[in-house]
C-alpha cells in the first residue's frame, strides 16, 4: 500500500464527525494497513481515518510496544488529569500543551471487528484522546486554553501524534 496523503489544517474533513463503522471490510483492513505505514513514515505516533481523508471512526497508534487500532473508540470511563505538549500531523509545525485524563478506558472494535476494552494511562491515554477528537472533528490546538502557548515546534522534535 502506498503512502497516504496526510490532510492539512483547513481542510474541511478535519472538522467534521466521522461515521461509524458498521462492519469492518477487506476495504477497511486495506486503510489501517495504508493509516500505519502513513503513520511510520510521517513519522508519527498516531493517525485518524479523517486525517487521510476517510471520514469513519478508525484511529491507529503505536504506543512503543505494538501497534493498537481502534474502531469506533469510545471513551467509557476518564480519571485524573495531565498536561503533554502535543502536535500533529495535520497541523505541522505547532505544538501546545493540552491537558487532557490521565487514565482512561475505551471500547472499540479491533480489525478483525471483535470488541476490546483497553486501560490506557500517560501517553497512550494522551493518544488516543488526541486521535478520538480527530474522529469528532476536533483539533489539539482547539483544545489549548491559552494562544499564546502555541509555539512553532522545534526541529530536533521527531515524532508527532
Amino acid at each position: 500500500m502506498a503512502i497516504l496523503n496526510i490532510y492539512t489544517q483547513g481542510h474541511p474533513i478535519l472538522k467534521k464527525k466521522a461515521k461509524a463503522v458498521s462492519k469492518v471490510t477487506p476495504a477497511h483492513l486495506k486503510l489501517i494497513k495504508g493509516m500505519i505505514e502513513t503513520m511510520k513514515a510521517a513519522p508519527g505516533i498516531g493517525l485518524a481515518a479523517p486525517q487521510v481523508g476517510v471520514s469513519e471512526r478508525i484511529i491507529v497508534i503505536d504506543n512503543e510496544k505494538q501497534i493498537v487500532c481502534l474502531i469506533n473508540p469510545k471513551i467509557v470511563s476518564k480519571s485524573g488529569k495531565q498536561t503533554f505538549i502535543e502536535g500533529c500531523l495535520s497541523v505541522p509545525g505547532l505544538e501546545a500543551p493540552v491537558e487532557r485524563y490521565a487514565s482512561i478506558r475505551v471500547k472499540a472494535l479491533d480489525k478483525t471487528g471483535k470488541p476490546v476494552t483497553i486501560d490506557a494511562e500517560g501517553l497512550f491515554a494522551v493518544i488516543i484522546q488526541h486521535e478520538t477528537d480527530h474522529l469528532d472533528g476536533v483539533l489539539f490546538i482547539d483544545r489549548v486554553k491559552d494562544p499564546k502557548e502555541i509555539k512553532i515546534k522545534s526541529a530536533k522534535k521527531e515524532e508527532t501524534l
